[in-house]
């Protein structure tokens, strides 16, 4: 296969594979579930003085469909197919969840015999409900972890504002990536399957399998299906304050891309709520809120350009490297 029947083959992936969170299927849900919130809020909710012009917003602006043809959108797009042909370049010379598996399957052999042998009573069903758990919570934390050290330290936060300088969401604005920030997130990704899988077969032998619907962890299924790509949209649906502080909301994920100040380093979660509630970095959803996404409200305008998209993030570690030897070789020169 060429590169280019290769490189449109995995684009259109993005919109027909069920394991990808863009998956048309999935969009079909988001959209069936923002109607559903726009009858009950039109229709069936009392209007408040804060929430009244959302509630008479039609259907169309509701939707926020205007955002799709913005100029943030636009760098989305563009950000896509470019991020696509580097990674189908890279991809020989990345580390597989396989490559993972094998090595670490082969190490644990030579500390102690298979574990398989002792839980071998042990029911398949079990098995599959420990692994399908197991799987989807280590999976989700890791997500939630790098995304924090993405915000917390500053030449990772450099690569992860390019996501943050968004001005309009879409469900398309989750691949809205510095193709640094998509490298560190593939390796999380092939390392959180590979030592689950590798640790689990050393354990359970043949044993182990997930439960799926689709081809997706079932967990992660229910999430695509209840809405998964409203986190990425003008759409604000927030949950009962209980609930969102078990699952994140499009809501709760909207305030993580805020302007305001109160909102910075807040709501990192990707599904699960709890590792920001043992974080501290919780932030509860309120009806009505009006928000502005970016990096502060004095935005550049040429944040959705590509050379700076792509570019400025080396420019600032740069930059940020040459003032810490200066003031280093100054503090040197000072010293009597």
């Amino acid at each position: 296969m060429t590169f280019l029947s290769q490189y449109w083959a995995d684009l259109s992936q993005l919109f027909s594979n069920s394991q990808q969170r863009l998956f048309w299927g999935y969009w079909c849900c988001a959209i069936a579930v923002a109607i559903i919130f726009w009858l009950k809020d039109h229709y069936f909710t009392r209007s408040t003085t804060d929430d009244k012009a959302i509630h008479k917003l039609d259907l169309v602006s509701y939707l926020g469909l205007k955002h799709f043809i913005s100029r943030s959108a636009v760098a989305d797009y563009q950000l896509i197919f470019i991020n696509k042909a580097i990674f189908l370049l890279l991809s020989p010379y990345l580390l597989t969840k396989l490559v993972i598996a094998t090595a670490i399957f082969e190490y644990l052999h030579t500390l102690t015999t298979p574990l398989s042998f002792y839980t071998a009573a042990m029911p398949t069903s079990m098995v599959v409900v420990i692994f399908t758990i197991w799987l989807f919570l280590l999976d989700d934390f890791a997500r939630f972890y790098f995304h924090k050290i993405m915000h917390d330290i500053p030449w990772l936060w450099q690569f992860h504002k390019v996501h943050h300088s968004a001005t309009s969401l879409t469900p398309l604005s989750v691949l809205r990536t510095h193709p640094i920030e998509g490298l560190i997130f593939a390796l999380r990704s092939a390392f959180v399957q590979g030592i689950s899988i590798s640790v689990f077969i050393f354990c359970f032998g043949s044993k182990v399998d997930l439960y799926t619907l689709l081809n997706v962890n079932i967990f992660v299924f229910i999430f695509n299906v209840a809405g998964s790509n409203l986190r990425h949209s003008h759409v604000a649906i927030s949950y009962w304050p209980w609930l969102e502080k078990l699952i994140i909301s499009p809501s709760q994920h909207h305030i993580h891309h805020s302007t305001n100040p109160v909102h910075f380093n807040k709501n990192y979660g990707a599904i699960l709520a709890i590792w920001d509630n043992l974080a501290n970095t919780l932030c509860l959803s309120k009806n009505g809120q009006r928000l502005n996404y970016g990096l502060n409200k004095h935005q550049c305008a040429n944040e959705h350009q590509l050379l700076t998209l792509y570019l400025s993030p080396f420019i600032h570690i740069y930059r940020s490297i040459t003032q810490y030897l200066k003031r280093r070789t100054d503090s040197k020169v000072e010293v009597p």
